[in-house]
């Protein structure tokens, strides 16, 4: 196979995700802000590149990173938490710039199950966003840049809570009081699902489509993060009243029906074995 893909963003999910497709054959562009990591990412068989976006442009050589590519995978979150904050749909909207004027022709655009905000219930693809939070709007917004741009293939992924190596919530969890909604389900997606997801829509071109993806298994997050403390040796996390809350159960129609996507196969299922 000899082909080129793009990541714009070689991070906790992009650096293992341009690994694994180095090893499928593939032709990685991989980006960074950090001149330090470059040396890594070389010796993966990445083609490295220091780039930085913001709202005021792009820094680094995005004409040279897109331009022996045709899909792009745009794995940039928002950082909205770091003062002063930025506006993310405007460093999309350069980044979108710089795309529409390159040979890129499919983008997977890496977004969250924050834009559905508090909805309660089942919540498919189908279901109409409803985001709550600064990062959920203008993730929104950010998906809809991508979508609604002419002559460019673009597919969404709402992935949940991510975990994985060295990314667990019950760590931060763990030591905390009072905390909040501890009935409602969780929404949470493994790493290498995340993987797996993304490659499999590359491998099968399932292009201009929405995916939400989130481990089908929804103990509360009292359960869950109880259990998860006990196994890994932290203090457990001790949760206040509850409210009248239901939360929501982030499905998908499309990875577990209409695509016939059963392959997740994250370590969240083993709580229910080793409860």
């Amino acid at each position: 196979m000899s082909a080129s893909i793009g990541i714009m963003g070689c991070g906790w999910l992009g650096f293992p995700l341009a690994k694994v497709l180095v090893k499928n054959g593939y032709e990685i562009h991989g980006s960074t802000t950090s001149k330090e990591k470059t040396p890594e990412l070389e010796a993966a068989g990445i083609e490295a590149f220091c780039i930085a976006l913001s709202e005021n442009g792009i820094e680094g050589p995005i004409s040279a990173f897109l331009k022996p590519i045709s899909t792009l995978i745009v794995n940039v979150p928002p950082r909205l938490r770091i003062a002063p904050q930025e506006s993310y749909v405007q460093k999309m909207q350069f980044l979108l710039d710089a795309i529409t004027a390159s040979e890129v022709e499919k983008v997977i655009f890496i977004s969250s199950t924050s834009v559905y905000g508090d909805i309660e219930g089942d919540v498919t693809e189908s279901t109409t966003p409803v985001p709550s939070s600064a990062s959920g709007k203008q993730l929104l917004l950010a998906e809809k840049l991508f979508t609604q741009t002419p002559n460019l293939q673009s597919s969404i992924v709402r992935f949940g809570g991510l975990i994985g190596p060295h990314r667990h919530p019950v760590t931060n969890l763990s030591k905390k009081k009072q905390l909040a909604n501890g009935n409602i389900p969780i929404n949470l997606i493994h790493l290498d699902d995340c993987i797996r997801i993304i490659t499999t829509i590359i491998e099968k071109a399932y292009w201009g489509e929405l995916f939400n993806a989130v481990y089908p298994y929804y103990p509360s997050k009292r359960d869950f993060y109880t259990q998860e403390a006990i196994k890994m040796g932290l203090p457990k996390p001790a949760y206040g009243i509850e409210n009248r809350k239901k939360g929501k159960k982030v499905i998908s129609d499309r990875l577990l029906n209409v695509k016939k996507f059963t392959f997740m196969t994250s370590v969240l299922s083993s709580f229910t074995t080793e409860k």
